[in-house]
Protein backbone atom coordinates (compact mmCIF):
# COMPACT_ATOMS: atom_id res chain seq x y z
CA UNK A 1 0.00 0.00 0.00
CA UNK A 2 1.13 3.18 -0.70
CA UNK A 3 -0.25 6.34 0.20
CA UNK A 4 0.45 10.52 -1.15
CA UNK A 5 1.99 11.01 1.98
CA UNK A 6 5.09 8.75 1.13
CA UNK A 7 5.69 10.82 -2.32
CA UNK A 8 7.18 13.73 -0.32
CA UNK A 9 4.37 16.00 -2.00
CA UNK A 10 3.86 19.59 -1.04
CA UNK A 11 1.72 21.00 1.42
CA UNK A 12 -1.14 22.61 -0.65
CA UNK A 13 -0.69 19.28 -2.98
CA UNK A 14 -1.35 16.72 -0.14
CA UNK A 15 -4.51 19.52 1.31
CA UNK A 16 -6.07 19.48 -2.13
CA UNK A 17 -6.02 15.53 -2.30
CA UNK A 18 -7.48 14.88 1.76
CA UNK A 19 -10.01 17.40 0.73
CA UNK A 20 -10.67 15.24 -2.87
CA UNK A 21 -10.60 11.86 -0.32
CA UNK A 22 -7.71 10.42 -2.59
CA UNK A 23 -5.41 8.76 0.79
CA UNK A 24 -3.91 5.68 -1.36
CA UNK A 25 -2.70 5.55 -4.67
CA UNK A 26 -3.67 3.31 -7.54
CA UNK A 27 -1.12 1.32 -9.00
CA UNK A 28 -0.20 3.79 -12.16
CA UNK A 29 -0.02 6.78 -9.82
CA UNK A 30 2.44 4.44 -7.16
CA UNK A 31 4.68 3.76 -10.30
CA UNK A 32 4.63 6.92 -12.49
CA UNK A 33 4.46 9.83 -9.87
CA UNK A 34 7.83 9.04 -8.14
CA UNK A 35 9.35 8.94 -11.95
CA UNK A 36 7.52 11.98 -13.10
CA UNK A 37 8.49 13.86 -10.09
CA UNK A 38 12.20 13.10 -11.40
CA UNK A 39 11.91 14.45 -14.39
CA UNK A 40 12.19 11.13 -16.10
CA UNK A 41 10.06 11.00 -19.31
CA UNK A 42 6.98 8.01 -18.86
CA UNK A 43 4.99 5.78 -21.00
CA UNK A 44 2.45 4.75 -19.05
CA UNK A 45 0.12 2.02 -20.54
CA UNK A 46 -3.07 1.83 -18.58
CA UNK A 47 -6.92 1.22 -19.11
CA UNK A 48 -9.13 4.54 -18.33
CA UNK A 49 -10.44 5.23 -14.58
CA UNK A 50 -7.28 3.55 -13.10
CA UNK A 51 -5.93 7.45 -12.11
CA UNK A 52 -3.97 8.00 -14.96
CA UNK A 53 -5.02 12.63 -14.30
CA UNK A 54 -3.73 12.41 -10.79
CA UNK A 55 -0.38 10.21 -11.83
CA UNK A 56 0.44 13.24 -14.81
CA UNK A 57 -1.76 16.45 -12.82
CA UNK A 58 0.33 15.85 -9.77
CA UNK A 59 3.67 15.63 -11.02
CA UNK A 60 2.86 18.44 -13.58
CA UNK A 61 1.25 20.82 -10.71
CA UNK A 62 4.17 20.22 -8.30
CA UNK A 63 6.93 22.13 -11.26
CA UNK A 64 4.53 24.79 -12.05
CA UNK A 65 5.74 28.39 -10.67
CA UNK A 66 2.18 29.98 -9.48
CA UNK A 67 3.69 33.52 -9.86
CA UNK A 68 4.51 33.15 -13.42
CA UNK A 69 1.31 33.88 -15.73
CA UNK A 70 2.08 31.83 -18.70
CA UNK A 71 1.24 28.25 -20.27
CA UNK A 72 4.03 25.98 -18.60
CA UNK A 73 2.12 22.80 -18.53
CA UNK A 74 0.19 21.52 -21.43
CA UNK A 75 -2.35 18.27 -21.53
CA UNK A 76 -3.47 17.15 -25.21
CA UNK A 77 -7.11 14.46 -25.27
CA UNK A 78 -8.97 13.34 -27.91
CA UNK A 79 -12.27 14.40 -26.99
CA UNK A 80 -13.93 17.63 -25.60
CA UNK A 81 -15.64 15.80 -22.61
CA UNK A 82 -12.15 14.29 -22.11
CA UNK A 83 -10.41 17.72 -21.74
CA UNK A 84 -13.03 18.49 -19.58
CA UNK A 85 -13.10 16.17 -17.13
CA UNK A 86 -9.21 16.33 -17.48
CA UNK A 87 -9.22 19.96 -16.87
CA UNK A 88 -11.32 20.20 -13.81
CA UNK A 89 -9.79 17.30 -11.97
CA UNK A 90 -6.62 18.97 -12.09
CA UNK A 91 -8.35 22.65 -10.84
CA UNK A 92 -8.83 20.17 -8.23
CA UNK A 93 -5.52 19.19 -7.49
CA UNK A 94 -3.94 22.55 -7.50
CA UNK A 95 -6.64 24.55 -6.04
CA UNK A 96 -4.36 25.17 -3.04
CA UNK A 97 -1.00 25.96 -4.59
CA UNK A 98 -3.24 28.36 -7.16
CA UNK A 99 -2.71 26.30 -10.28
CA UNK A 100 -5.71 26.60 -12.89
CA UNK A 101 -5.67 24.72 -15.76
CA UNK A 102 -7.88 26.06 -18.87
CA UNK A 103 -9.75 23.43 -21.56
CA UNK A 104 -9.21 24.03 -24.87
CA UNK A 105 -11.71 22.48 -27.49
CA UNK A 106 -13.68 22.71 -30.54
CA UNK A 107 -16.84 23.87 -30.83
CA UNK A 108 -16.72 26.60 -28.69
CA UNK A 109 -16.21 30.04 -29.74
CA UNK A 110 -12.48 31.09 -31.08
CA UNK A 111 -12.87 34.58 -29.41
CA UNK A 112 -13.70 33.66 -26.33
CA UNK A 113 -10.80 30.85 -25.92
CA UNK A 114 -8.69 33.66 -27.04
CA UNK A 115 -10.09 35.90 -24.03
CA UNK A 116 -9.49 33.11 -22.05
CA UNK A 117 -6.22 32.29 -22.72
CA UNK A 118 -5.08 36.21 -21.60
CA UNK A 119 -6.00 35.10 -17.96
CA UNK A 120 -3.98 33.54 -15.74
CA UNK A 121 -3.64 29.27 -16.73
CA UNK A 122 -0.65 27.78 -16.46
CA UNK A 123 -2.02 24.58 -17.72
CA UNK A 124 -4.05 24.29 -20.87
CA UNK A 125 -5.92 21.32 -22.21
CA UNK A 126 -6.60 20.96 -24.97
CA UNK A 127 -8.21 19.03 -28.10
CA UNK A 128 -5.37 18.14 -31.06
CA UNK A 129 -7.21 20.06 -33.92
CA UNK A 130 -8.21 23.53 -32.03
CA UNK A 131 -4.82 23.26 -30.19
CA UNK A 132 -3.32 23.49 -33.62
CA UNK A 133 -5.75 26.34 -34.72
CA UNK A 134 -4.28 28.23 -32.19
CA UNK A 135 -0.55 27.49 -32.59
CA UNK A 136 -1.15 28.30 -36.16
CA UNK A 137 -2.83 31.78 -35.36
CA UNK A 138 -0.26 32.53 -32.94
CA UNK A 139 -3.31 32.92 -30.26
CA UNK A 140 -1.05 30.43 -27.64
CA UNK A 141 2.04 30.95 -26.26
CA UNK A 142 3.72 27.50 -25.83
CA UNK A 143 7.24 28.49 -25.63
CA UNK A 144 8.03 27.60 -21.76
CA UNK A 145 6.05 24.86 -21.62
CA UNK A 146 8.28 22.74 -19.28
CA UNK A 147 5.79 19.07 -19.25
CA UNK A 148 3.49 18.08 -21.96
CA UNK A 149 0.81 14.82 -21.82
CA UNK A 150 -0.45 12.76 -24.50
CA UNK A 151 -3.21 11.38 -22.59
CA UNK A 152 -5.12 8.23 -24.43
CA UNK A 153 -2.68 8.45 -27.32
CA UNK A 154 -3.80 5.51 -29.28
CA UNK A 155 -7.52 6.80 -28.93
CA UNK A 156 -6.18 9.77 -30.99
CA UNK A 157 -4.35 7.59 -32.92
CA UNK A 158 -7.87 5.86 -34.04
CA UNK A 159 -9.46 9.58 -34.70
CA UNK A 160 -6.89 10.61 -37.19
CA UNK A 161 -4.70 12.62 -34.57
CA UNK A 162 -1.43 11.20 -34.84
CA UNK A 163 0.21 13.97 -37.28
CA UNK A 164 -1.63 16.35 -35.15
CA UNK A 165 0.17 15.30 -32.01
CA UNK A 166 3.91 14.89 -33.85
CA UNK A 167 3.38 19.17 -35.14
CA UNK A 168 2.03 20.02 -31.24
CA UNK A 169 5.12 18.36 -30.04
CA UNK A 170 7.39 19.64 -32.60
CA UNK A 171 6.03 23.32 -31.57
CA UNK A 172 6.66 23.29 -28.12
CA UNK A 173 10.26 23.18 -26.28
CA UNK A 174 12.45 20.31 -26.74
CA UNK A 175 14.13 21.30 -23.32
CA UNK A 176 10.97 19.17 -21.93
CA UNK A 177 8.71 16.49 -19.80
CA UNK A 178 6.88 14.15 -22.08
CA UNK A 179 4.32 11.81 -20.58
CA UNK A 180 2.43 9.47 -22.58
CA UNK A 181 -0.22 7.13 -21.66
CA UNK A 182 -2.19 4.90 -23.85
CA UNK A 183 -4.52 1.54 -22.86
CA UNK A 184 -2.74 -0.36 -25.74
CA UNK A 185 0.76 0.53 -27.73
CA UNK A 186 -0.15 0.30 -31.41
CA UNK A 187 3.49 0.63 -33.50
CA UNK A 188 2.51 4.50 -34.16
CA UNK A 189 2.53 5.17 -30.56
CA UNK A 190 5.81 3.61 -30.26
CA UNK A 191 7.15 6.02 -32.85
CA UNK A 192 6.49 8.84 -31.41
CA UNK A 193 7.97 7.67 -27.81
CA UNK A 194 11.32 6.37 -29.48
CA UNK A 195 11.59 10.13 -32.12
CA UNK A 196 9.85 12.34 -29.63
CA UNK A 197 10.87 11.22 -26.15
CA UNK A 198 14.07 11.28 -24.00
CA UNK A 199 14.65 7.29 -22.81
CA UNK A 200 11.06 7.18 -21.44
CA UNK A 201 10.90 4.82 -18.44
CA UNK A 202 7.78 2.32 -19.08
CA UNK A 203 4.74 1.71 -16.36
CA UNK A 204 2.92 -0.77 -17.84
CA UNK A 205 -0.48 -1.15 -15.26
CA UNK A 206 -3.01 -4.05 -16.84
CA UNK A 207 -6.41 -3.73 -15.15
CA UNK A 208 -7.25 -6.93 -13.10
CA UNK A 209 -10.26 -8.79 -14.16
CA UNK A 210 -11.79 -9.33 -10.80
CA UNK A 211 -15.07 -10.99 -10.11
CA UNK A 212 -17.69 -10.52 -7.38
CA UNK A 213 -19.57 -13.43 -6.19
CA UNK A 214 -22.09 -13.60 -3.70
CA UNK A 215 -22.80 -9.68 -4.13
CA UNK A 216 -25.71 -8.25 -5.29
CA UNK A 217 -24.62 -5.05 -6.88
CA UNK A 218 -27.02 -2.10 -7.30
CA UNK A 219 -26.75 1.78 -8.26
CA UNK A 220 -28.88 4.97 -6.53
CA UNK A 221 -28.97 8.02 -9.13
CA UNK A 222 -29.75 11.29 -7.60
CA UNK A 223 -28.38 15.06 -6.46
CA UNK A 224 -25.66 15.00 -4.44
CA UNK A 225 -28.62 16.90 -1.71
CA UNK A 226 -30.42 13.80 -1.88
CA UNK A 227 -27.58 11.33 -1.13
CA UNK A 228 -28.27 10.87 2.68
CA UNK A 229 -32.23 11.48 2.91
CA UNK A 230 -31.84 8.01 0.25
CA UNK A 231 -29.28 6.57 2.45
CA UNK A 232 -31.10 6.78 5.71
CA UNK A 233 -34.47 5.32 4.27
CA UNK A 234 -32.76 2.94 2.58
CA UNK A 235 -31.15 1.57 5.92
CA UNK A 236 -34.74 1.51 7.09
CA UNK A 237 -36.52 -0.88 4.35
CA UNK A 238 -33.46 -3.20 4.16
CA UNK A 239 -32.26 -3.46 7.85
CA UNK A 240 -29.25 -4.48 7.36
CA UNK A 241 -27.63 -7.03 10.30
CA UNK A 242 -24.59 -5.20 9.98
CA UNK A 243 -23.47 -2.47 7.33
CA UNK A 244 -20.86 -0.66 6.20
CA UNK A 245 -20.69 3.10 4.60
CA UNK A 246 -17.82 3.92 2.53
CA UNK A 247 -16.89 8.12 2.45
CA UNK A 248 -14.80 9.69 0.25
CA UNK A 249 -13.14 12.03 3.35
CA UNK A 250 -12.21 11.90 6.61
CA UNK A 251 -14.46 14.51 6.84
CA UNK A 252 -17.28 13.37 4.81
CA UNK A 253 -17.37 9.97 7.58
CA UNK A 254 -17.21 12.25 10.58
CA UNK A 255 -20.55 14.25 8.80
CA UNK A 256 -22.09 11.21 8.22
CA UNK A 257 -21.15 9.27 11.64
CA UNK A 258 -22.66 12.03 12.99
CA UNK A 259 -25.60 12.47 10.68
CA UNK A 260 -26.58 8.37 11.25
CA UNK A 261 -26.52 9.10 15.18
CA UNK A 262 -28.79 11.91 14.90
CA UNK A 263 -31.24 10.02 13.04
CA UNK A 264 -31.50 7.22 15.59
CA UNK A 265 -28.53 5.00 13.84
CA UNK A 266 -26.21 3.01 16.12
CA UNK A 267 -23.26 4.52 14.16
CA UNK A 268 -19.45 4.70 14.81
CA UNK A 269 -16.70 5.91 12.11
CA UNK A 270 -13.14 4.68 11.31
CA UNK A 271 -10.75 6.99 9.50
CA UNK A 272 -6.89 7.51 9.61
CA UNK A 273 -6.86 10.04 12.15
CA UNK A 274 -8.23 7.84 14.54
CA UNK A 275 -5.63 6.31 17.41
CA UNK A 276 -5.24 2.62 17.18
CA UNK A 277 -6.68 2.39 20.21
CA UNK A 278 -10.05 4.17 19.13
CA UNK A 279 -9.82 2.10 16.25
CA UNK A 280 -10.23 -1.40 17.42
CA UNK A 281 -13.06 -0.26 20.02
CA UNK A 282 -15.22 0.82 17.22
CA UNK A 283 -14.47 -2.52 15.26
CA UNK A 284 -14.91 -4.27 18.55
CA UNK A 285 -18.32 -2.65 18.82
CA UNK A 286 -19.15 -3.62 15.43
CA UNK A 287 -18.32 -6.86 15.59
CA UNK A 288 -20.32 -7.41 18.79
CA UNK A 289 -23.30 -5.78 17.11
CA UNK A 290 -23.49 -3.28 19.08
CA UNK A 291 -22.76 -0.31 16.40
CA UNK A 292 -25.04 -1.56 13.64
CA UNK A 293 -23.53 1.13 10.68
CA UNK A 294 -19.89 1.25 10.12
CA UNK A 295 -18.63 4.50 8.23
CA UNK A 296 -15.39 4.58 7.21
CA UNK A 297 -12.56 5.58 4.64
CA UNK A 298 -11.29 3.10 2.34
CA UNK A 299 -7.79 2.75 3.93
CA UNK A 300 -9.03 2.80 7.39
CA UNK A 301 -11.26 -0.13 5.94
CA UNK A 302 -8.68 -2.21 4.42
CA UNK A 303 -8.41 -5.75 5.79
CA UNK A 304 -11.76 -5.87 8.24
CA UNK A 305 -12.72 -9.62 7.55
CA UNK A 306 -16.22 -9.97 9.51
CA UNK A 307 -18.55 -12.21 7.76
CA UNK A 308 -21.77 -11.06 9.46
CA UNK A 309 -21.57 -7.68 7.28
CA UNK A 310 -24.53 -7.58 4.46
CA UNK A 311 -25.15 -4.45 3.19
CA UNK A 312 -22.03 -2.09 1.47
CA UNK A 313 -23.22 1.43 0.64
CA UNK A 314 -20.59 3.59 -1.03
CA UNK A 315 -21.98 6.98 -0.01
CA UNK A 316 -19.17 8.66 -2.72
CA UNK A 317 -18.12 6.57 -5.91
CA UNK A 318 -14.62 5.35 -5.11
CA UNK A 319 -11.55 7.17 -7.43
CA UNK A 320 -10.76 3.51 -9.61
CA UNK A 321 -12.82 0.76 -10.27
CA UNK A 322 -10.98 -1.82 -8.05
CA UNK A 323 -11.20 0.16 -5.00
CA UNK A 324 -15.28 -0.67 -5.44
CA UNK A 325 -14.55 -4.43 -5.95
CA UNK A 326 -11.93 -4.11 -2.80
CA UNK A 327 -15.20 -1.76 -0.79
CA UNK A 328 -18.08 -4.68 -1.57
CA UNK A 329 -15.82 -7.25 -0.69
CA UNK A 330 -16.62 -6.77 3.04
CA UNK A 331 -19.72 -8.40 2.13
CA UNK A 332 -20.87 -11.80 0.70
CA UNK A 333 -18.27 -13.26 2.81
CA UNK A 334 -18.48 -16.94 4.28
CA UNK A 335 -20.75 -17.86 1.48
CA UNK A 336 -23.37 -15.96 2.51
CA UNK A 337 -25.46 -13.33 0.64
CA UNK A 338 -23.98 -9.64 0.39
CA UNK A 339 -25.84 -6.72 -1.81
CA UNK A 340 -24.01 -3.62 -2.16
CA UNK A 341 -25.82 0.26 -2.61
CA UNK A 342 -23.91 2.67 -4.71
CA UNK A 343 -25.38 6.75 -4.66
CA UNK A 344 -24.02 8.29 -8.11
CA UNK A 345 -24.61 11.72 -9.86
CA UNK A 346 -25.26 11.73 -12.97
CA UNK A 347 -21.46 13.04 -14.28
CA UNK A 348 -20.69 9.87 -12.25
CA UNK A 349 -22.33 7.14 -14.92
CA UNK A 350 -18.98 6.46 -16.97
CA UNK A 351 -17.54 5.59 -14.13
CA UNK A 352 -20.20 2.94 -13.31
CA UNK A 353 -19.85 1.77 -16.26
CA UNK A 354 -16.19 0.94 -15.95
CA UNK A 355 -16.92 -0.70 -12.92
CA UNK A 356 -19.72 -3.16 -15.03
CA UNK A 357 -16.86 -3.43 -17.51
CA UNK A 358 -14.31 -4.89 -14.29
CA UNK A 359 -16.47 -6.92 -12.52
CA UNK A 360 -18.24 -8.45 -15.95
CA UNK A 361 -21.36 -7.78 -13.73
CA UNK A 362 -24.55 -6.17 -14.27
CA UNK A 363 -24.87 -2.81 -11.42
CA UNK A 364 -28.93 -2.92 -11.62
CA UNK A 365 -30.82 0.12 -10.69
CA UNK A 366 -32.34 0.73 -7.97
CA UNK A 367 -35.25 3.65 -7.33
CA UNK A 368 -35.15 5.83 -4.16
CA UNK A 369 -37.76 4.87 -1.56
CA UNK A 370 -40.55 7.89 -0.41
CA UNK A 371 -41.10 8.48 3.59
CA UNK A 372 -44.06 6.31 3.44
CA UNK A 373 -41.66 3.37 2.23
CA UNK A 374 -39.18 3.58 4.55
CA UNK A 375 -41.95 3.59 7.55
CA UNK A 376 -43.59 0.70 6.13
CA UNK A 377 -40.27 -1.24 6.04
CA UNK A 378 -39.38 -0.45 9.80
CA UNK A 379 -43.40 -1.56 10.56
CA UNK A 380 -41.78 -4.97 8.69
CA UNK A 381 -39.11 -5.10 10.89
CA UNK A 382 -40.58 -5.41 13.84
CA UNK A 383 -43.52 -7.66 12.34
CA UNK A 384 -41.13 -9.45 11.68
CA UNK A 385 -39.62 -9.57 15.10
CA UNK A 386 -42.75 -9.92 16.38
CA UNK A 387 -43.56 -13.12 14.56
CA UNK A 388 -40.08 -14.90 15.18
CA UNK A 389 -40.17 -14.24 19.37
CA UNK A 390 -44.06 -16.13 18.85
CA UNK A 391 -42.80 -19.07 17.06
CA UNK A 392 -38.96 -19.62 18.86
CA UNK A 393 -40.18 -18.68 22.48
CA UNK A 394 -42.09 -20.10 25.11
CA UNK A 395 -44.71 -17.53 26.42
CA UNK A 396 -46.97 -19.68 28.60
CA UNK A 397 -46.15 -17.40 31.28
CA UNK A 398 -47.86 -14.40 29.38
CA UNK A 399 -50.95 -16.20 28.63
CA UNK A 400 -53.10 -14.78 31.23
CA UNK A 401 -51.68 -11.20 30.98
CA UNK A 402 -52.38 -11.40 27.69
CA UNK A 403 -56.03 -12.71 28.17
CA UNK A 404 -56.75 -10.05 30.58
CA UNK A 405 -55.71 -7.08 28.00
CA UNK A 406 -57.85 -8.79 25.27
CA UNK A 407 -60.97 -9.08 27.57
CA UNK A 408 -60.14 -5.35 28.55
CA UNK A 409 -59.13 -4.03 25.39
CA UNK A 410 -59.43 -4.21 21.42
CA UNK A 411 -57.04 -6.98 19.72
CA UNK A 412 -56.57 -4.80 16.78
CA UNK A 413 -55.25 -1.65 19.05
CA UNK A 414 -53.14 -3.91 21.36
CA UNK A 415 -51.30 -5.81 18.04
CA UNK A 416 -50.53 -2.13 16.73
CA UNK A 417 -49.63 -0.86 20.23
CA UNK A 418 -47.43 -3.55 20.03
CA UNK A 419 -45.59 -2.88 16.95
CA UNK A 420 -45.27 0.56 17.49
CA UNK A 421 -43.16 -0.14 20.73
CA UNK A 422 -40.65 -2.34 18.61
CA UNK A 423 -40.78 0.14 15.18
CA UNK A 424 -37.66 2.35 15.40
CA UNK A 425 -39.49 5.65 14.47
CA UNK A 426 -37.17 7.53 12.64
CA UNK A 427 -36.25 11.45 14.34
CA UNK A 428 -36.78 13.50 10.73
CA UNK A 429 -34.06 15.50 12.21
CA UNK A 430 -32.58 17.76 8.76
CA UNK A 431 -28.73 17.05 8.65
CA UNK A 432 -26.17 19.40 6.59
CA UNK A 433 -23.06 17.57 4.76
CA UNK A 434 -20.08 19.67 3.30
CA UNK A 435 -22.24 22.99 2.34
CA UNK A 436 -25.47 21.22 0.62
CA UNK A 437 -28.60 21.88 2.59
CA UNK A 438 -30.87 19.26 1.93
CA UNK A 439 -34.75 20.95 1.19
CA UNK A 440 -35.81 19.45 4.77
CA UNK A 441 -33.85 22.31 6.50
CA UNK A 442 -35.27 25.03 4.56
CA UNK A 443 -38.41 23.25 5.34
CA UNK A 444 -37.48 23.67 9.04
CA UNK A 445 -36.55 26.88 8.79
CA UNK A 446 -39.68 28.38 7.84
CA UNK A 447 -41.72 25.98 10.46
CA UNK A 448 -40.02 27.75 13.25
CA UNK A 449 -41.07 31.18 11.98
CA UNK A 450 -37.73 32.17 10.25
CA UNK A 451 -37.40 34.91 7.17
CA UNK A 452 -37.55 33.86 4.39
CA UNK A 453 -34.69 34.59 1.74
CA UNK A 454 -35.62 38.17 0.07
CA UNK A 455 -36.74 37.11 -3.66
CA UNK A 456 -36.53 39.71 -6.11
CA UNK A 457 -40.44 40.16 -6.39
CA UNK A 458 -40.17 39.99 -2.92
CA UNK A 459 -38.66 43.72 -2.28
CA UNK A 460 -40.62 45.08 -5.12
CA UNK A 461 -43.69 44.03 -3.36
CA UNK A 462 -42.42 45.79 -0.14
CA UNK A 463 -41.22 48.76 -2.15
CA UNK A 464 -45.08 48.98 -2.99
CA UNK A 465 -46.29 48.43 -0.32
CA UNK A 466 -44.35 51.40 1.67
CA UNK A 467 -45.05 53.57 -0.95
CA UNK A 468 -48.60 52.57 -0.57
CA UNK A 469 -48.64 53.74 3.48
CA UNK A 470 -46.83 57.05 2.17
CA UNK A 471 -49.72 58.11 -0.02
CA UNK A 472 -52.08 57.19 3.12
CA UNK A 473 -50.20 58.86 5.51
CA UNK A 474 -49.84 62.02 3.05
CA UNK A 475 -53.61 61.98 2.22
CA UNK A 476 -54.65 62.15 6.51
CA UNK A 477 -52.50 65.45 6.42
CA UNK A 478 -54.25 66.78 4.17
CA UNK A 479 -51.65 65.80 1.44
CA UNK A 480 -49.17 67.72 2.88
CA UNK A 481 -45.15 66.79 2.32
Amino acid sequence: MTTFYSLGLTKPVLKSLDQMGFEETTPIQAQTIPLALQGRDVIGQAQTGTGKTAAFGIPMIEKIDQDRNDIQGLVVAPTRELAIQVAEEINRLGKFKGVRALPIYGGQHMDRQIRALKDQNQIVVATPGRLLDHIRRRTIKLANVHTAVLDEADEMLNMGFIDDIKDILKSIPEQRQTLLFSATMPKAIRDIASTLMKKPEEVKVKAKEMTVENIEQYFVELQERQKFDALTRLLDIQAPALAIVFGRTKRRVDELTDGLQTRGFRAEGIHGDLTQGKRMSVLNKFKQGRVEILVATDVAARGLDISEVSHVYNFDIPQDPESYVHRIGRTGRAGRQGKAISFITHREKAQLHLIEKLTKKKVERLDVPSNDEAQRGQQQVAVDKLLKTMESSDLKAYHQAANELLQQHDSMELVAAALKLMTKERRETPVRLSGVQPISVKKAQYDKGKKKPYKRNDKKRDFNRKNSRNRKFNQKRGGRS
